[in-house]
């Protein structure tokens, strides 16, 4: 799985000019699921996502997490970030988990979420057109990469 957090004072949804999902300061965090990934994938993105330091303590030094905070979390599946490209000028989605695979990590993904943060997860729709709206703290992105059955990998 992939999954690229950005630390922001806010962020919305939009489907069909429906707000779908909204937060307030908190994470942005957009999922990808490769094949292979597993329950046990998901359950330690999560882990990873709600205990990663981004935050500023007292100091300003990235130190308190999203569970620290008591921050928001805003979930978005995007498949693309799973996109191989490597070659050529269009990307290839063959490392990309197949939709039936993605949509079922995914609502672990949230459920596990929900379960570590109740009443502070918002998501897009999964496999709709979604505009997503953000204001970025910092800015603060992170790509982080969990191999299913293997050690995090992370960039």
């Amino acid at each position: 799985m992939i999954l690229l957090i950005q630390r922001v004072s806010e962020a919305n949804v939009r489907v069909d000019d429906e707000i779908v999902g909204q937060i307030g300061p908190g994470l942005l965090a957009f999922v990808a699921v490769e094949p292979g990934d597993d329950d046990a994938t998901a359950r330690r993105l999560v882990d990873r996502a709600v205990s990663y330091r981004v935050f500023g303590d007292d100091a300003g030094r990235m130190n308190l997490s999203l569970a620290d905070t008591g921050g928001e979390l805003l979930l978005v599946s995007q498949f693309t970030l799973a996109a191989d490209t490597r070659k050529g000028l269009r990307p290839s989605f063959t490392t990309a988990a197949a939709p039936e695979l993605g949509r079922q990590l995914f609502e672990r993904v949230v459920e596990y979420a929900r379960a570590a943060l109740p009443g502070k997860v918002a998501t897009g729709r999964f496999g709709a057109e979604m505009k997503v709206s953000l204001v970025n703290d910092g800015p603060v992105t992170f790509w982080l990469r969990f191999s299913a059955g293997a050690a995090n990998e992370s960039r």
